[in-house]
């Protein structure tokens, strides 16, 4: 069963494997004592650092061991705002990090601190003129991704990190997703990355902090880990993850090439063999092994069920039932359709016959989902630019009430209004919670012959 997933986890690489068992038998003593045992296993975890150290482009003694990519985003974010708190409160992020990112910026903000979140164009870039221009003063920490974890789209770190350095404002790199395709430029001031998503065994993360940079560790620490990662270092898994990472960079010259033409001939094809489909992020600057499209009419989930009885492993961005709307932050920000989304990340070896399988099984598996949203057969043209719309959508299921409103929001101006027409009783949560959701205007409901009227007034 082919596994298009690697961008949430990554299959674990034979030389982790063998770096793990190995270290299993060596490194499970405390490397922090002095006995032979203990010295056996700090040899290990330094070796493991000096690796890792080397592939990311820093110093042995600026790297830290965490539990997790998102410990040390949050280890890393809170440490090096305390430790600026006298330059001022002020954190910038783009509209596009990761989860783990936006969680910490909410919880700066409730602590009393401020963010300012930074746009996205409709690849999911950041311009790096207007991530400056949000530099402030009192600006402590700026934070950016190397590349989206999403569409695949990699940001202008090193255009940043001149203005972050020109600005003297340090400039945290999420690089969990890139990391093991090649080193992230240089002018970063922390940098952030996850084992898993490289092949290395979960339940490792990397901080790495230059030296210089003002950073205060938060919450109880301990001897370990320089004092940034209290615990008991997990020295196999941490072995397996520097040795995993040493042998797809070695790999990942080739491997990129290969899988980039793969990817180039998903995201040809896909629009060809579906109708209403839309691949996103930039077709260029974009990691090797990703690719980001939306069916319209398409319910996501079901489509990834679908999928996985043809024995395809893919994830979506998103999720939309008949009851609730959760769409990806990221592909909102970039603008796009955030309904039907599905992200294929190929690993390594993948081969050209799973991708042609796979090209092969999708159309089946998105028009046996429209059947059975009743979703329209071929392409809707759209209607011409008018003050006021109206879309039919009686006799067919939530989402696709939704899906034909944010279709044709942007034909009416500004100030202008859709009708939607809908009998499913669902819509009447869905309608107004899409409003909410992309600041447009719900105006209410209306009587209809069938169903309802809903009308929503476009705002933006």
């Amino acid at each position: 069963m082919p596994y298009f997933d690697a961008a949430s986890a990554a299959p674990l690489h034979p030389v982790a494997r063998q770096a793990l068992l190995a270290a299993l038998d060596e490194g499970w003593a405390d490397p922090a004592r002095l006995h032979r045992e203990g010295r056996r296993a700090r040899l290990l975890l330094d070796a493991a650092r000096e690796a890792a150290a080397e592939a990311v482009g820093c110093r042995p003694d600026e790297l830290t061991f965490t539990s997790s990519g998102t410990r040390a985003v949050h280890s890393g974010i809170s440490g090096a705002l305390a430790g600026r708190r006298r330059v001022g409160r002020h954190l910038v992020v783009s509209a596009v990090e990761h989860s783990s990112v936006l969680h910490s910026a909410a919880a700066h903000e409730s602590g009393g601190g401020s963010f300012t979140e930074v746009r996205v164009d409709g690849t999911g870039a950041v311009s790096a003129q207007e991530y400056g221009g949000a530099l402030r003063e009192d600006t402590a920490l700026a934070c950016l991704q190397s590349a989206n974890h999403e569409v695949g789209t990699e940001q202008p770190v090193a255009e940043v990190s001149e203005l972050c350095r020109a600005a003297g404002v340090p400039l945290l790199v999420d690089a969990a997703q890139s990391l093991g395709w090649g080193p992230v430029p240089a002018g970063w001031s922390l940098l952030t990355a996850s084992a898993h998503k490289w092949g290395g065994p979960a339940g490792v993360g990397f901080l790495a902090v230059r030296k210089g940079v003002r950073f205060a560790t938060q919450g109880p620490t301990d001897e370990r880990e320089s004092g940034r990662a209290a615990g008991f270092e997990d020295i196999p898994a941490i072995v397996a993850a520097a040795a995993s990472l040493r042998a797809v960079r070695e790999e990942a010259a080739a491997e990129s090439l290969r899988l980039r033409v793969l990817v180039d001939r998903i995201r040809t094809r896909v629009p060809e063999l579906v109708p209403d489909v839309e691949v996103v992020g930039d077709p260029v600057r974009r990691l090797p092994h990703l690719v980001t499209f939306s069916c319209l009419y398409v319910d996501g989930e079901t489509l990834l069920h679908e999928l996985d009885r043809s024995g395809f492993s893919v994830s979506s961005g998103s999720s939309c039932t008949s009851s609730t709307l959760t769409p990806s932050h990221v592909l909102k920000a970039m603008g796009v359709l955030s309904e039907g989304n599905v992200r294929v990340s190929l690993p390594a070896g993948t081969s050209d016959e799973d991708v042609d399988r796979f090209l092969a099984a999708l159309p089946p598996a998105v028009a046996g989902v429209r059947e059975k949203l009743g979703a329209p057969a071929a392409t809707i043209p759209s209607p011409a630019p008018a003050p006021s719309l109206v879309v039919d959508a009686l006799g067919r299921r939530c989402p696709i009430p939704v899906i034909e409103l944010a279709k044709v929001i942007g034909e009416v101006p500004v100030g202008g209004t859709v009708t939607v027409l809908s009998d499913d009783e669902a819509a009447r949560l869905d309608i107004p919670a899409w409003c909410a959701m992309r600041e447009q205007e719900y105006v209410g409901e209306e009587p209809a012959d069938r169903g309802s009227a809903y009308v929503v007034r476009r705002l933006s």
